[in-house]
């Protein structure tokens, strides 16, 4: 059974208890959160050396990293070198969107270098296949994409994303609803390309049930992917996106009645003041399903800076409900990421849902009690020990080294030595 059914019957699972004692809650109500739907946990029955971890309401907000090959740069030791910094820096989960060399290598490799939770997109792959016979990814048959999944399932995957909203019906109204930014989503686009060269419906839209007995084997959670998200600010809340918003809900609900784990993907680029709105709505339209945001971006002109856009995003985003960040790097619109690239963004989103978990979980808190304790007895030793990057906290302090007890910004002006001394008088 998955741990949906299993908690619809009142079975509180190892997974459950373990993540229980992480999060800082009761068995029992994540077992009601999990019998829901509004909480989802992430371990493939076959991913053995897995981690499970929560995602949705309950529990902290997490991150997720993508990485993965191009077909321009295919690295495979970087990719996992890229997962293991993620994770070491605070990524709860890694996603490989591999779309370069032999995919199967490269994906089995990355779930065996970390013990965190893995996502993909398997039809990446069946596109990748495609392309390396000499053929046009539209060319891909439905048992061609029907393989990927199973063979992505089979190997261990815990969450896989699938663009069950962009059915044939949505992409019409593509034809009349004007864009500024068109399409972003990879996946999403094969599959509207698919549509619109064949005429055929969405094969994951159309033969869903199959899909649903395919994660129900394995207890994979479905990541219903947002393929018309906005990729730009104009397009935010648009017809495109609230239509697939409103299809996917109508998924979870079948998938919950089936005992198949769910969750929504939701928008990409939102101006800062429509944020609250746009979780607030999918939550609404998906009965309160776990939502997972890239970002989402608050600014379109910060080439470079978007981990930053989409930390600020992420946070507001968290706030108001969401439950799950996908993280941004510097090299976003821009380029394959580095492994520096990744280490940055990863802080950054972190941050953003660390931001918000301190507001509801009395042990997050404690940890920035604990660090103004430090800074205003100008303890070094344990602001270090607190640092959530260590590196960069030694990196600047020998930079920038000072004769005196405070930092090199103030020295002998330094505001807390000053009234604590005085105060010590």
């Amino acid at each position: 059974m998955t741990q949906i059914e299993q908690a619809k019957k009142g079975v509180i699972t190892d997974e459950m208890m373990q993540i229980a004692q992480k999060e800082g809650i009761s068995p029992e109500k994540l077992r009601k959160l999990v019998a829901k739907g509004y909480t989802v946990i992430f371990r493939n029955k076959v991913h053995e050396w897995v981690e499970p971890v929560a995602v949705g309401q309950g529990v902290r907000v997490k991150i997720n990293a993508n990485i993965g090959t191009s077909r321009d740069i295919v690295n495979v030791e970087e990719e996992i070198k890229k997962a293991q910094i993620a994770v070491k820096y605070g990524a709860d989960t890694i996603m490989d969107l591999s779309t370069g060399g032999d995919l199967d290598e490269i994906r089995r490799k990355i779930m065996k270098a970390v013990n965190v939770p893995v996502g993909t997109v398997p039809i990446y792959q069946a596109a990748e296949e495609m392309l390396a016979k000499g053929k046009a990814i539209i060319e891909m048959s439905e048992e061609d994409m029907w393989k990927a999944v199973e063979k992505h399932f089979k190997d261990g995957v815990d969450f896989a994303t699938i663009h069950v909203g962009v059915t044939k019906e949505v992409v019409e109204k593509m034809k009349r609803v004007k864009r500024v930014v068109g399409m972003v989503s990879r996946g999403g686009t094969f599959l509207a390309a698919w549509i619109l060269h064949w005429g055929e419906e969405n094969p994951f839209y159309k033969d869903y049930n199959y899909l649903l007995e395919l994660a129900k084997e394995y207890d994979v959670v479905l990541s219903l992917g947002d393929g018309l998200r906005p990729g730009g600010l104009p397009d935010a809340g648009d017809e495109l996106q609230v239509a697939e918003l409103y299809t996917l809900g109508r998924l979870v609900r079948r998938a919950r009645e089936v005992g198949v784990q769910t969750m929504v993907e939701g928008p990409g680029h939102v101006p800062i003041d429509q944020i609250p709105a746009q979780i607030k709505l999918m939550k609404i339209a998906t009965d309160n399903a776990p939502v997972y945001v890239l970002g989402p971006l608050v600014t379109d002109i910060f080439p470079g800076y978007d981990h930053i856009a989409g930390a600020i995003g992420g946070a507001i985003a968290a706030l108001n409900g969401a439950d799950f960040l996908c993280y941004v790097t510097p090299a976003e619109h821009l380029g394959l990421p580095t492994v520096e690239h990744v280490k940055e963004g990863v802080i950054a989103t972190k941050l953003a849902a660390h931001a918000v978990n301190l507001t509801r979980f009395e042990e997050d808190y404690r940890k920035d009690y604990l660090m103004s304790v430090a800074r205003g007895s100008l303890n070094w030793a344990k602001q270090y020990e607190l640092a959530m990057d260590k590196e960069k906290f030694i990196e600047i302090r020998k930079e920038r080294p000072t004769k005196t007890e405070a930092c090199s910004m103030c020295g002998d002006l330094c505001a807390i030595k000053l009234i604590n001394d005085m105060l010590r008088e």
